[in-house]
C-alpha cells in the first residue's frame, strides 16, 4: 500500500508533510548549490555555509550513519570511532569526503578505498602468529601474553607486516594500514582477538554514498564528521 485514505475534504497529513519538505528544499536550493560547488577546504572559512553544512550534515548522519557508527559517532567493534584522530585513510576534509563518497572495499564504486590484509594462517606457522601477536601487543603498549616471544615476533613482523604497517608500526594511510603502535583498535587489541585478526584477516566494507546522497549532502556530512573532534 503506497497511500493512506484521505481525511475530511481530502486532507492528508502525508501530503502536508511532503509539501513542507518540498518548501524547505526549495528554500535551501541556493545554499546547497554553493555547498556543492565551493572548494572543500573553503567551506570552514565561510561562517554561514559552515554553520549550514554542520547542521545539515548532522541530520544526514542521524539518518544514514548512526546504524554503523553510533548516534554519538563513537563507533562499535568493526566500525570506526569518528571522534578520535585515528584515521585509516586520512582525516582532513578532502579525505573524509573521498571516503564517504566512494566507500571502502565495496563492489559498487570503482574509486572505493581498497586494501586487503592477507590471512596469515595460510602463510605463517602457528608459533609465528603467536610471536607476532605478542610483539604487536608490546608495540602498542599492552602487556604481552608471553614476553619471551616478543623478540622472535619482531622478526616475523619485519618480514611479513612492515611493508604495510611500517617498521615502527605507525601504519600507512595511503594503503589504509592501521597504526599498530597506539592503543586504538578497530576489532580489539586483546590476545585472542589479535590472533583471530592475524590468522583470518579482516575485510570491512562501507558503501559508496554517491548513489544515495546528493553532493551537497555528502559535503554536509563530511563537514559534520570533520568537526566532531578528530578531523585534521
Amino acid at each position: 500500500m503506497s497511500s493512506a485514505t484521505s481525511g475530511l475534504l481530502g486532507y492528508s497529513t502525508r501530503g502536508e508533510v511532503a509539501e513542507e519538505i518540498a518548501a524547505v528544499e526549495t528554500a535551501n536550493e541556493g545554499i546547497n548549490a554553493r555547498l556543492a560547488s565551493v572548494e572543500l577546504t573553503e567551506i570552514s572559512a565561510d561562517a554561514d555555509l559552515n554553520t549550514y553544512a554542520t547542521s545539515a550534515g548532522a541530520a544526514v548522519f542521524r539518518t544514514w550513519c548512526t546504524q554503523c557508527h553510533g548516534s554519538g559517532a563513537a563507533g562499535f567493534v568493526g566500525y570506526p570511532n569518528l571522534l578520535d584522530d585515528d584515521w585509516l585513510w586520512g582525516g582532513d576534509i578532502e579525505n573524509i569526503h573521498a571516503t564517504i563518497s566512494h566507500g571502502i572495499r565495496n563492489e559498487d564504486d570503482d574509486d572505493a578505498r581498497y586494501s586487503e590484509m592477507p590471512a596469515f594462517g595460510e602463510i605463517l606457522e602457528p608459533e609465528e602468529i603467536t610471536s607476532v601477536v605478542n610483539y604487536v601487543m608490546d608495540l602498542s603498549g599492552a602487556t604481552p601474553l608471553d614476553a619471551a616471544q616478543v623478540s622472535a615476533g619482531s622478526e616475523v613482523y619485519l618480514d611479513n607486516c612492515s611493508a604495510c604497517h611500517g617498521e615502527e608500526g605507525l601504519g600507512d594511510r595511503d594503503q589504509g594500514a592501521p597504526n599498530l603502535a597506539d592503543a586504538i583498535w578497530l576489532y580489539g587489541g586483546d590476545y585472542d582477538t589479535l590472533i583471530e585478526t592475524v590468522t583470518y584477516s579482516r575485510y570491512g566494507v562501507m558503501p559508496p554514498w554517491t548513489q544515495r546522497l546528493s553532493e551537497a549532502e555528502i559535503r554536509a556530512v563530511s563537514v559534520y564528521v570533520h568537526q566532531l573532534g578528530g578531523g585534521e
